[in-house]
């Protein structure tokens, strides 16, 4: 059974992605692997547009009911189930899919795992086996991003810059609110740096061609977040 996932693991996601990269890096002028990343990346994230767009709306409409959400748990606090009740209600009335932000993050995980593992495994010459018969095939690829940083080793800087865009997503995905209960703000506040911490050590031990990734994916999440935020106040403004 393991061996039949990995195996479709392997047709479905990566083998695609490491023939794309391959191909971006040999088309694409100046044969720069971290222009070929960055392009492939803006390319899965057009892919992605759709559902993501779908994704960040809701977060942002559950981010507006948290207020509403903590009233009726303080409201019913000793009635567990007339609390659940009145949540699931106030979902429905909102229109809210409490699981709809959920299911991009299953999507993008195990696309992270095949792009760790093009990242990773591709630069090795036997790698070149898996290309598709109409790929041309690099004798070797350099793995140096604009003839300075190899994306095949970790780079504290992109690390750093990778946990720092983070922090900020997570501050333009935040309601802005102050909350009322004291213990859920210093959680809130906990998160809010927590994975961003999280996010640097990681890429710390992981080479930079991920980071390069994490932060393209950030950046393009961001001015994706700003678009829906433009479009939510010109609705705003039309129905006033």
């Amino acid at each position: 059974m393991t061996g039949l996932f990995l195996q479709a693991f392997n047709v479905i996601l990566y083998q695609p992605l490491f023939n794309s990269l391959v191909l971006l890096y040999q088309f694409l002028p100046g044969n720069d692997f971290g222009v070929a990343i960055i392009v492939l990346t803006i390319l899965i994230r057009l892919m992605l547009f759709p559902l993501m767009n779908q994704s960040l709306k809701a977060q942002k409409v559950l981010s507006k009911t948290q207020e509403k959400i903590k009233d009726i748990q303080k409201k019913y606090k000793e009635n567990k189930e007339k609390q659940m009740k009145a949540i699931v209600e106030l979902y429905q009335k909102e229109k809210i899919n409490p699981y709809a932000s959920l299911i991009p993050l299953f999507i993008q995980l195990p696309l992270l795992i095949a792009l760790y593992r093009v990242f990773w495994n591709g630069l090795e010459p036997e790698s070149l086996n898996l290309l598709y018969s109409f790929v041309p095939g690099p004798q070797t690829i350099n793995p140096f991003f604009l003839g300075i940083l190899d994306l095949s080793l970790p780079s504290w800087v992109l690390a750093v810059l990778s946990g720092t865009l983070q922090f900020l997503q997570s501050k333009q995905l935040s309601p802005g609110q102050k909350s009322q209960d004291k213990i859920s703000e210093i959680m809130s506040q906990q998160m809010l740096y927590f994975f961003p911490i999280v996010t640097v050590f990681i890429l710390l031990r992981l080479p930079s061609a991920v980071a390069l990734y994490w932060i393209i994916t950030i950046l393009f999440s961001m001015a994706q977040q700003q678009l829906i935020n433009q479009s939510t106040l010109a609705c705003s403004k039309e129905k006033i």
